[in-house]
C-alpha cells in the first residue's frame, strides 16, 4: 500500500523557511537550549500519511511486547536492520498546539523535536494541513522519519531540584524559566526519531461499542503496518520494526488503559512488529501486564480477530475520563 500524501524535505532548509513559531516564553527556553550545542538542523525527514486497513481475519504472527516503567527514552537501535519507531498520541490535527504553554505527550515530542514545528508549518502554507483522520472521520496515521531530537526535558516530579509538580501537561505553562531551564538538557550531538503519529477515539462515555473497539484496532493496526513499511524503505528487506508506545489515547481523551493496551497488542501481532510498552510506573505495569495476559487468554481461545472483537465486546469496558492535560 502506498501513502494517500508524501512529501521529503531537507531538514535545514526547511528549519530556515520555516523557523518555528513559539507563542510562549517556556518554549522559546526550550528551543534556545536546543538550539545551544551549535549543531546545524541536517538529514532527511520523510512525511507520510496513510489510509485506513482493515485487519485480516486470523493472526498470523505472535510477536514481543514487553512492558517498562519510565517514560520514552528515544534509545536507538545499534543494529542496522532494527529501525525503531515512537508513538505520538496525536490530536487530528498533528501538532496543532506546538506553539502553546501545554506540554502534554503531543506538545513535548515537538519542543524536544522542534523542526517538527516547522514541518506542521509548511504543510499548512503548502494547503495540505497534516490530519490524522479524514473528512469521514477515519483514521489516517502519519509516519515521519528522520527527525533530529535537540533536547531532553524531565517533565518528572523533582522536588530536589525544585519542580515539586513536574513540568507535565499543565504544569509547564505555570513553571518558570528557573525550572524550565533546570529541567532542559542539549543532546550533543542530536539523535533521530522515526514517530509514528495515531489519533485515539476521545471523550466517550459510557461502555465502549464494538464499533469503537474496530476503530482503535484498525488506527492502530494501520499505524503499526504504515511503520512497517517505511521500515523497509529504510533498512531494507528482512529488517526488524519496534513501536515504542504506551496508554495511548487514556489521557486526555480518556481512553481505558485496559482495553488500549490489549488492542495495540493485537494490532502488533497483526502488522508484524513489536512493541515495547512505557507504562510510567509500577501501577501502569501491572495494568499493562495484566491487559497483555488477558490478550493472550483471548489469543488462545479464540479463533479470528471479529471473535475477539466481541469478545471484548462482552467484557463491557468503560470509558474514563480526561486527566486535563
Amino acid at each position: 500500500m502506498k501513502p494517500i500524501m508524501q512529501a521529503d524535505f531537507q531538514a535545514g532548509k526547511l528549519i530556515k523557511d520555516y523557523p518555528p513559531r513559539w507563542n510562549h516564553q517556556s518554549k522559546r527556553v526550550v528551543f534556545e537550549i536546543a538550539c545551544s550545542s551549535g549543531a546545524p538542523f541536517g538529514g532527511h525527514i520523510v512525511f507520510a500519511r496513510w489510509a485506513e486497513e482493515q485487519p485480516p481475519e486470523k493472526i498470523a504472527a505472535r510477536n514481543v511486547f514487553s512492558v517498562r516503567p519510565g517514560v520514552f527514552d528515544y534509545a536507538a537501535s545499534k543494529d542496522p536492520k532494527v529501525v525503531t519507531w515512537h508513538m505520538n498520541f496525536a490530536d487530528p490535527h498533528l501538532f496543532v498546539a506546538y506553539d502553546s504553554s501545554l506540554l502534554a505527550q503531543d506538545e513535548l515530542q515537538v519542543a524536544e523535536h522542534p523542526i517538527l514545528g516547522s514541518l506542521r508549518d509548511a504543510l499548512v502554507s503548502s494547503g495540505k494541513p497534516p490530519k490524522t483522520i479524514d473528512e469521514r472521520g477515519r483514521p489516517t496515521p502519519i509516519t515521519i522519519s528522520g527527525v533530529q531530537r535537540r533536547c531532553a526535558i524531565d517533565t518528572l516530579p523533582n522536588p530536589e531540584e525544585g519542580r515539586p509538580s513536574g513540568l507535565y501537561g499543565n504544569s509547564f505553562a505555570h513553571a518558570s524559566e528557573e525550572q524550565v531551564r533546570s529541567a532542559t538538557k542539549p543532546l550533543i550531538p542530536p539523535t533521530i526519531t522515526n514517530i509514528l503519529a495515531v489519533t485515539a477515539p476521545s471523550f466517550g462515555a459510557g461502555l465502549y461499542t464494538n464499533g469503537q473497539i474496530t476503530y482503535v484496532l484498525n488506527a492502530a493496526l494501520t499505524g503499526f503496518s504504515a511503520a512497517r513499511r517505511e521500515s523497509i524503505r529504510i533498512a531494507g528487506t528482512g529488517s526488524r520494526t519496534i513501536i515504542h508506545t504506551g496508554f495511548w489515547g487514556c489521557g486526555a481523551f480518556g481512553g481505558n488503559r485496559t482495553l488500549m493496551t490489549i488492542l495495540q497488542a493485537l494490532a502488533g501481532d497483526l502488522a508484524e512488529v513489536d512493541i515495547v510498552f512505557w507504562a510510567f510506573d509500577r501501577m501502569g505495569v501491572q495494568v499493562a501486564e495484566d491487559a497483555h495476559n488477558l490478550y493472550m487468554r483471548l489469543r488462545d481461545t479464540t479463533v479470528s480477530v471479529s471473535q475477539i472483537i466481541e469478545e471484548l465486546g462482552r467484557q463491557k469496558f468503560q470509558w474514563g475520563v480526561s486527566d486535563g492535560n
